[in-house]
């Protein structure tokens, strides 16, 4: 998908967006968020581990995940800059 169809996804499917970034090897042990997330990889690498399963992301990549489903976020050596998608749940 290129960026301004998920920009436009984002926006007809009611979440708020915003350019967020993490440090290159940062390590968000498992935890969960009250609303449902995309995400648009920009730069670097992130990984994310939920349900049995691993979903690595690089640039041009994209990733949903919804509410409360717990997992662990996995940053690759150089960063990783991304759009996030926020929406209520």
């Amino acid at each position: 998908m290129k960026l301004e169809e998920f920009k436009e996804s984002l926006a007809r499917d009611g979440f708020e967006m915003r350019e967020a970034e993490m440090a290159p090897g940062t390590i968000n042990e498992e935890h969960s968020h009250p609303f449902d997330a995309r995400l648009y990889v920009l730069s670097g690498q992130l990984t994310v581990e939920y349900e049995g399963k691993t979903s690595t992301c690089g640039p041009g990549d994209t990733f949903s995940l919804s509410a409360n489903i717990p997992h662990t976020e996995r940053v690759g050596e150089e960063g990783v800059t991304y759009l996030a998608g926020r929406r209520p749940a």
